[in-house]
């Protein structure tokens, strides 16, 4: 059993859901050298999140963020509200969503299904980079 981990930041993205499965993979070279195993990936973030869904319709991701501005919107008043009218909405749809997902590698590749993808869900206005812990636990190819 061997372990792996590293840290990367995504490249910066305003409000939205956003299909990252490729730059996930891009920065994790090392999961070629994995027969089996787990990756988990760890947003080092309050305000965004990490989720699997939809990789090929792009109008999932949009009908997610807009959902998510239904169930936590800006326009509540909110006591916290220290970085702006976004701050809080954000942080209750971060924990929403979650701060990580842990997904099997099979081969050296992601083991998602056909039509899964990594996202990133980005819940503030401005562009913000975002880093990620990234662990793999696994058997290595001999």
């Amino acid at each position: 059993m061997s372990w792996s981990q590293s840290t990367f930041t995504l490249s910066p993205r305003t409000r939205g859901c956003y299909l990252i499965t490729d730059e996930i993979v891009q920065n994790l070279p090392e999961l070629q050298e994995y027969k089996a195993g787990l990756v988990n990936l760890f947003m080092q973030h309050t305000s965004a999140a990490l989720t699997l869904n939809e990789n090929w319709d792009s109008d999932v991701r949009l009908d997610m963020t807009d959902s998510l501005e239904k169930i936590a919107p800006e326009s509540w008043s909110f006591r916290h509200d220290a970085e702006g009218s976004d701050d809080m909405p954000a942080h209750i749809k971060s924990s929403l969503i979650g701060a990580s997902i842990t997904i099997p590698i099979k081969g050296g590749r992601l083991a998602t299904g056909t039509w899964q993808g990594v996202w990133l869900c980005e819940f503030r206005r401005m562009r913000h980079s975002r880093k990620v812990v990234a662990t793999i636990q696994g058997e290595k190819l001999k």
